[in-house]
């Protein structure tokens, strides 16, 4: 067992002159970490079967997010309506071709466990307002506009159900193609929809549309919403949409994407393209942490939807490491892709998925169950705690002691994970200082393992 006695002679003269530069840089904490996160200021009442989800899904830590639609035919991404401003009947088209002759839900769900996460978010109907499920709300649908006249959303469901993985879904606000989503927002305006139609009856066709989301497709993890951006000022009915989700599954935790502190109601908080408090994208400055559990989606190229140009792979290490990083902001990682319109998922997200998936089958235990750890996300990297155990993740370091400031908890051991070979530590009034000078760095992930007294 190391002590302060096992420090003595030069190497602690060294250890000692590390610690003073440290001190004298001073580094602060990142602003907005979920230690310093502002509370909701919401009235709801989560129900015990809520309060336990929400336990689960901060133990997962790690999902896959599937934008899937008849959008992946033109293989421009899902904004593509809006984006090339393509009249809604020339876009009802698409559904005609749209025969995914490959999709296998047992492939993709057995893709998932494979890279060891936990639960799948999918869209169900996104911006261009066409429902990946079978609905009475309306014929645009995939079971009665397409060739194929299956129902997805059920086909996964049951899978999902077989291989035990959670399953969540994702629903637009926002449509381009219902004549009711009036007036407008900000997107969507040469679609060449008629400039009149009654709010209220859109409203009631989400309500239908997310009553049977969550009575026909078994126990729902979550409904991720999207789109109440586009009308900030419109009336949502927020309260009977949360009201009525809450109802038909209880511990069905929601979550909207709107890019501001959560609303009454709501059970996790979502932070696009972004750790929680970064902000390094526009849309997300000013958008403050809550004590609700948190998670960030992430694209593994650039676009959300099947982009048949996109080459801007994101690297299995890259990748890992973010999935660490949002361990140690004490949040989840959505990790996204756009399913090919013959219904496969692209091999290069398969290859970093499953590269994902080794990493975590070795080292997972320092991700899964996990909370953020007692120093702030710094420049080398995060910590994270369970129990009696912190892992100190170094991703960017390449110095022979690594000092954690502020760090007051009692260490027992020190060890190098997975492995369990011992390292030096020394316990001093500013923090903890770690010796590193014994071990070689790994290019993704060096975890040093504290057992704590």
């Amino acid at each position: 067992m190391a002590s302060k006695k096992s420090l003595r002679s030069k190497g602690s003269l060294i250890l000692g002159l590390i610690v003073s530069f440290l001190l004298i840089l001073n580094l602060p904490a990142p602003p907005n970490q979920p230690g310093n996160a502002t509370p909701s200021k919401s009235t709801y009442q989560p129900s015990p079967e809520n309060l336990k989800m929400r336990e689960w899904f901060q133990d997962a830590k790690f999902g896959l997010f599937v934008h899937w639609g008849i959008y992946s035919i033109l293989g421009d991404g899902e904004w593509v309506m809006n984006n090339q401003g393509i009249p809604a009947k020339d876009y009802e088209k698409l559904a005609s071709f749209f025969y995914p002759v490959y999709f296998d839900p047992a492939e993709w769900v057995s893709l998932v466990k494979k890279a060891g996460m936990k639960y799948i978010v999918i869209t169900s109907r996104h911006h261009d307002g066409f429902s990946m499920f079978k609905t009475k709300a309306s014929d645009y649908n995939i079971v009665q506009a397409t060739p194929y006249g299956r129902d997805v959303l059920k086909m996964l469901a049951e899978e999902c159900q077989r291989q035990g993985v959670k399953l969540g879904f994702y629903y637009s606000l926002l449509d381009w193609h219902h004549p009711d989503y009036f007036p407008r927002g900000a997107t969507g305006h040469r679609t060449g929809r008629p400039n009149q139609g009654q709010w209220e009856n859109y409203i009631q066709f989400m309500k239908i549309q997310l009553g049977e989301l969550l009575t026909n497709y078994g126990d729902i993890l979550s409904i991720w919403l999207d789109g109440y951006w586009d009308k900030r000022e419109a009336n949502w009915h927020l309260d009977e949409i949360y009201d009525l989700i809450h109802s038909l599954q209880p511990a069905t935790l929601i979550g909207n994407n709107h890019h501001q502190m959560p609303f009454p109601g709501e059970d996790f908080q979502m932070f696009e393209k972004d750790l929680p408090g970064q902000a390094t994208q526009a849309f997300n400055v000013g958008q403050e942490v809550s004590t609700l559990p948190l998670e960030m989606c992430e694209t593994i190229n650039h676009s959300w939807g099947f982009d048949l140009q996109d080459r801007n792979y994101k690297t299995p290490r890259e990748l890992i490491q973010l999935l660490i990083k949002a361990a140690g902001y004490n949040t989840n990682l959505l990790l996204n892709v756009g399913p090919m319109p013959n219904g496969r998922i692209q091999p290069e997200c398969v290859e970093r998925l499953e590269a994902m998936g080794e990493w975590l089958q070795k080292n997972g235990e320092s991700i899964y169950g996990t909370r953020g750890g007692p120093v702030a996300p710094r420049p080398w990297g995060v910590t994270t705690q369970k129990g009696k155990t912190v892992y100190v993740h170094i991703l960017n370091y390449q110095d022979q002691a690594l000092f954690l400031p502020g760090f007051k908890l009692k260490v027992h051991q020190a060890s190098i994970f997975p492995g369990g070979s011992k390292i030096r530590f020394q316990k001093l009034k500013e923090g903890l200082l770690l010796d590193l000078s014994s071990i070689k760095l790994n290019e993704i992930d060096t975890i040093i393992k504290l057992d704590l007294k």
